[in-house]
Order: C-alpha cells, then structure tokens, then sequence
C-alpha cells in the first residue's frame, strides 16, 4: 500500500484549486524559455514533484498520476517551482529530455491562430 505524503501546509493553504482540487501547471523550459505544457497538479502531485525534482502531474483522464517521461523516455527534470499571485496556477520550469507534447512535439503550442486585424494594419 502506497505511503500517502502530505504538501507543506503552508503551501497548500494558498493554493486556489479548481473544484475537483486541481491547480493549473504551466510547464516551461529551463534553457528556451519554450512554454512547453499545461497539465493538472493536485497537492500530492505538487508535492511528489517539490520533493522528488520530477514532474509528477495528475491525469484526469485516466485519474492516476503519471511522472512525465515514465513510459516515453521524455522526462522532465525540475529546476523551479513558481506559485502566481492569485495562488491558481504554478509555473513549472525543466530540463526538457524529447518531447513535451504526446504528439512528439517540442511544445504542446504548435497550433498558431489567426489574429483579426485591429484596423490599422497591426495585429493586435
């Protein structure tokens, strides 16, 4: 039977989390500045990943958690954990090993779309 761990109270108490408990993970890396992700972190994985140095994220599809890299090889070693102002989202810095994307993608961020122009010739 697995140990549960517990998330230093003082962090979790200025976590906002979604309703079902999550808090958003933006993940970039270390080297590029590349937004690599977004995936889902609930205090375990929050704090499986401050203590392990691992990106460890909860899946909501498959509801397990899963370290990033376990079965593709394309791990994420963290270098820094960032909590933004309103408590709501974490910003995850790495050391990218392959893909970020299940796509094999660098970034999940690929799909650029078209911005309407502001009239005066500019993109705003």
């Amino acid at each position: 039977m697995a140990v549960k761990t517990e998330l230093d109270p003082a962090v979790a108490a200025r976590l906002k989390r979604t309703p079902d408990g999550l808090v958003a993970a933006i993940v970039q890396e270390h080297g590029t500045r590349d937004v690599l992700m977004l995936a889902w972190m609930d205090d375990e994985a929050l704090h499986r990943t401050l203590t392990t140095g691992r990106a460890t994220y909860w899946s909501r599809s498959r509801q397990e958690y899963w370290v990033k890299g376990a079965t593709s090889g394309h791990h994420q070693h963290v270098r820094g954990v960032a909590l933004d102002c309103d408590g709501d989202a974490l910003l995850i810095t790495v050391d990218q090993t392959g893909a970020a994307c299940h796509t094999g993608e660098h970034t999940c961020f690929f799909d650029d779309l078209p911005l309407a122009s502001n009239g005066e010739g500019e993109q705003s």
